[in-house]
C-alpha cells in the first residue's frame, strides 16, 4: 500500500512539475512576471495538498512563489535524499525538517533551448506516512493472529474454533479484495469473539483509509486536468484571434467523443489531447502568428511544423506521451495530402481525426487577421464539401450533426 500511494502521489506531483515548466518557460521568456504569478497562485488554489510551488531563477533566486514572503530569497543548494532522477533533469527528493518531512519535485524550465530555472513543488508527506504505518502496523498484527489462531485450530480440531476462524478467513479474502461487506458474525465473546470484533473495527478503519487517499488521488486528478486547462489558456492567449480556441474545440470534440460511445478514461484523455493540440504554437514566432496577411511559403513551413513541435513538447513528460498521435496528427488529410507526416485513411490515428474535424470548423467560424469569420451553415458545408478528401467520411456526418444539435 506504500508502494502504491508512495508512486501515485509522486507521479502525478511529477507531472503537475513538468506541465508548469513550459508555460513558465513562456512567461519568463515574455518577461510576464505578473502572468507567471498568476499562474502559479491558481495552480496552488487548485491544489491544496501542495504545500509551496515555487519558480526559480538560474541562479536559484526565488522569482515567484506561493507564499509572498518568499519571494526575492535565494535558495541554498538542494538538501536531502534524491529519490529520483529523471532523464528531463526532474529531481525527487526527500527532505526532512523541523515541522514534519517533505517530498520536493523540482523539474528544470527549458524554453527555446535556453535553461531559465526551475520548478519547485513541495509535498507535505509526514501525515500521509503515518496513517499508512499506522494501518500496515494493524493489518500485520492482525496476521500474525489469525495464524496463531489457525495453528491451534489444526491441533485441535474444534468446530467452536472452525466456524469463527472461517469467518475471520472469509473476513480477510475480501478485505484483500478490496471489498467492504457487512460486519463479521460473532459467535462468542471468548478470545474470538473479542478478535472478530477487534477485526470489525480493523475492517472500517481500513475502509475509512482506502476511501480517503482514493478522493486524494481524484483531488490529485482533477488538479492535473486543472493545469492542463490552464497551459492550454496560456496557449491561445498568445494570439487574441484563437483566444478561447483550445476550449471550443474541446467541447465539440467532447460531444463528438459521446455520440460515438466514448465514456471514462477514453473520453477524459481525447478532451485533454484535444486541449494540447496546439501546444506546438509556442515555439512559433510572434511574427508568423500575428502577421495580418497570409503567410508566404517559409512562413507557411514553419507554421506547419506546430504538430511535430508540440510532440516534442510531450514526450518529455511520460504522463503525456499518450496525447503525442492526437497532436501530431490533427491536421493529417483522409486522402493523404495533409502534415505532417502525410498519413492517409484509418491509418490516421481516431483521436486525431475527431479533433481535425472540430479544429477545422473553430477556425472557419473565428475572426482571422486576413478574413472574417464564415456563418455556421457556410462552415458545415465546406465540411460536407471535404468529406473524403480532408475528413474522414464516417466521422464528418456524425460530427455536422452533432454540430447542429449543439445549436
Amino acid at each position: 500500500m506504500s508502494s502504491h500511494v508512495a508512486e501515485k502521489v509522486i507521479r502525478t506531483a511529477e507531472t503537475l512539475g513538468r506541465s508548469i515548466a513550459p508555460s513558465a518557460g513562456f512567461l519568463m521568456g515574455a518577461h510576464d512576471l505578473l502572468g507567471l504569478d498568476y499562474m502559479v497562485f491558481q495552480i496552488r488554489k487548485t491544489n491544496p495538498d501542495i504545500k509551496s510551488i515555487g519558480v526559480l531563477g538560474p541562479e536559484r533566486d526565488i522569482i515567484v512563489h506561493s507564499d509572498i514572503k518568499e519571494r526575492g530569497r535565494k535558495l541554498e543548494p538542494p538538501q536531502g535524499e534524491i529519490l529520483e532522477r529523471s532523464e528531463d533533469g526532474t529531481f525527487v527528493r526527500k527532505i526532512p525538517g523541523g515541522s514534519g518531512t517533505l517530498i520536493e519535485i523540482e523539474s528544470p524550465i527549458v524554453f527555446m533551448d535556453k535553461h531559465l530555472g526551475s520548478v519547485i513543488l513541495e509535498l507535505d508527506w509526514s501525515v500521509l506516512s503515518t496513517a499508512q504505518s499506522v494501518a500496515q502496523r494493524k493489518v500485520i498484527g492482525l496476521f500474525a493472529v489469525i495464524l496463531a489462531l489457525g495453528t491451534v485450530s489444526s491441533v485441535l480440531l474444534s468446530s467452536n474454533l472452525t466456524r469463527p476462524i472461517k469467518e475471520l478467513s472469509s473476513g480477510v479474502e475480501e478485505l484483500k479484495r478490496g471489498k467492504t461487506g457487512k460486519p463479521l458474525r460473532i459467535f462468542s465473546g471468548d478470545e474470538l469473539g473479542r478478535l472478530t470484533a477487534s477485526f470489525n473495527e480493523m475492517s472500517g478503519l481500513i475502509t475509512n483509509q482506502r476511501e480517503r487517499l482514493a478522493q486524494d488521488a481524484r483531488e490529485l486528478e482533477e488538479a492535473y486536468i486543472s493545469t492542463v486547462r490552464v497551459v492550454a489558456a496560456a496557449i491561445d492567449a498568445r494570439d487574441s484571434y484563437t483566444h478561447g480556441h483550445s476550449t471550443r474545440v474541446s467541447e465539440l470534440v467532447v460531444a463528438l467523443a459521446r455520440e460515438l460511445g466514448m465514456s471514462g478514461q477514453e473520453l477524459e484523455d481525447i478532451e485533454i489531447a484535444c486541449l494540447f493540440h496546439d501546444v506546438g504554437k509556442i515555439k512559433i514566432s510572434d511574427a508568423i502568428l500575428h502577421k495580418a496577411g497570409k503567410l508566404d511559403p517559409a512562413e507557411w513551413a514553419e507554421m506547419k511544423k506546430h504538430p511535430e513541435y508540440g510532440a516534442e513538447i510531450l514526450r518529455k513528460a511520460p504522463s503525456l506521451r499518450r496525447f503525442i498521435p492526437a497532436v501530431r496528427h490533427h491536421h493529417e488529410w483522409y486522402d493523404g495530402s495533409g502534415y505532417p507526416d502525410g498519413l492517409s485513411g484509418e491509418r490516421i490515428p481516431r483521436e486525431a481525426a475527431i479533433i481535425s474535424l472540430a479544429d477545422a470548423y473553430d477556425a472557419m467560424t473565428s475572426d482571422r487577421p486576413y478574413r472574417n469569420a464564415m456563418t455556421k451553415e457556410k462552415a458545415m458545408a465546406t465540411i460536407q464539401e471535404y468529406i473524403g478528401k480532408q475528413f474522414n467520411p464516417e466521422l464528418a456526418p456524425l460530427f455536422l450533426g452533432t454540430v447542429e444539435k449543439m445549436g
